[in-house]
């Protein structure tokens, strides 16, 4: 949808960097179940715009994707584009945004936080099941301070194959050593049969927020429109990088963050720090495709 006159784009950037109340009972919850579903946190009319740029990226990035029918089960969950916050200047205002910083920093009970990376998820119609997985296993990272918001950018009903999470999963050992596959989805769904399961649909301009070692999936998308979903993870802005645990990792490291050693804090240009209640940000500009050393 295009912006009206009356909403227009400095509008829209002034509420991406504009506080959103965390309650106290919510950060408990957090804290609790691994996860939580906010409402409300962002305007249609933010995502209805910012949809257009993420959109138009993704369409260009993912040319001579491979047909469905040849993808592995994990490569039918989703179209995966990775740092669109490089590649657009209108992706980067929605990725740096402070709101969303804010609240992940306030969940986490960290005082700031950086950006580990930003993932589009789209997963089109007809597209599988997102395996049961863990997104910690493949973070080289010292804590267990990193949390990953996930932004559907339409209404996604059940149909549509929303996030679901395992509840409580985040203390749970058992598949913490899977990578998302075939295999992690049948070993997880037995394993967890004894967890809740979150996997109620969104409304345009909720957003959840979950932790690395909470267990997640998605149903598949039956209906005949892409689900679309941007994704921003963010970290401790005092996170150290670890030594790699798997192959996953070593490649995390190299792509990721940059020039980083291990037991150095996770500060590369491509790690900008997004929101800190204790120093002020670096200044950026939207042209930037890093922070300001």
């Amino acid at each position: 949808m295009a912006i009206s006159p009356t909403t227009d784009a400095s509008k829209l950037r002034e509420e991406l960097d504009a506080p959103f109340i965390v309650t106290g009972q919510q950060i408990t919850f957090y804290a609790e179940y691994g996860y939580i579903k906010l409402k409300h946190v962002l305007s249609p009319a933010l995502l209805e715009h910012y949809r257009g740029a993420i959109s138009t990226r993704v369409a260009e990035l993912s040319v001579g994707a491979v047909p469905m029918e040849q993808r592995t089960t994990y490569g039918k969950a989703f179209l995966q584009i990775m740092n669109l916050w490089t590649n657009s200047k209108e992706v980067k205002e929605f990725v740096f945004g402070k709101r969303l910083a804010r609240i992940a920093a306030e969940l986490m009970r960290a005082t700031g936080v950086r950006i580990y990376h930003d993932q589009a998820l789209y997963k089109e119609a007809g597209g599988g099941i997102t395996p049961w997985h863990a997104d910690q296993y493949y973070w080289p990272v010292s804590s267990d301070k990193i949390t990953t918001a996930w932004v559907p950018l339409q209404d996604t009903p059940q149909e549509m194959g929303p996030i679901a999470f395992s509840e409580k999963s985040h203390r749970f050992q058992i598949g913490r050593d899977l990578e998302i596959s075939g295999e992690s989805e049948f070993t997880l769904k037995e394993a967890l049969k004894t967890f809740s399961l979150e996997d109620s649909g969104f409304e345009l301009g909720d957003v959840s927020f979950h932790a690395g070692w909470t267990f997640h999936r998605a149903g598949p998308n039956s209906t005949d429109r892409p689900r679309a979903a941007m994704t921003v993870i963010y970290m401790d802005e005092n996170m150290m990088l670890a030594a790699p645990k798997n192959k996953n990792q070593v490649i995390d490291i190299e792509r990721w963050c940059p020039g980083v050693q291990i037991g150095e804090m996770v500060a590369s240009p491509l790690n900008a720090l997004l929101y800190s209640s204790t120093q002020p940000l670096p200044a950026f500009q939207s042209g930037d495709s890093g922070p300001r050393q």
